[in-house]
């Protein structure tokens, strides 16, 4: 009977251990977990730049190249109209990539003495 007690006591001990290591820690939270390639409503730099009131932030989707690196993680980002700087802090490519390259950027846009666009998410087009 003891030991009956015991061998229940452990099993609902190490079950919530168990159920919680199933990942085994291989999930990207920034990955996306659906992959759509359909249409997207994306918006222009130009369209972002008329509004650049520092209480500005709003989630955006923008089309174009980034053209050159000003620091380890930001860059100016151009859709072909207009340029404004990209933080990728957050975001994540294994790919490499160019000046050439065309992207999408999913992320936040902040208005400010330098509006920018936080990015979450690249995708290479």
């Amino acid at each position: 009977m003891k030991k009956t007690v015991l061998t229940l006591a452990a099993a609902l001990i190490l079950t919530p251990t168990l159920v919680l290591a199933k990942d085994d820690g291989h999930h990207d939270s920034k990955a996306p977990s659906v992959v759509y390639t359909g249409p997207v409503e994306t918006i222009s730099v130009t369209e972002l730049l008329t509004d650049t009131s520092m209480f500005t932030e709003k989630n955006v989707i923008v089309d174009g190249y980034l053209v050159r690196q000003v620091r380890d993680d930001k860059f100016i980002f151009s859709d072909g109209e207009a340029e404004i700087q990209v933080d990728m802090d957050d975001a994540r490519l294994t790919t490499p990539i160019n000046n050439e390259t065309q992207v999408r950027i999913f992320g936040e846009y902040e208005g400010g003495n330098t509006p920018e666009i936080e990015v979450d998410h690249i995708q290479i087009m």
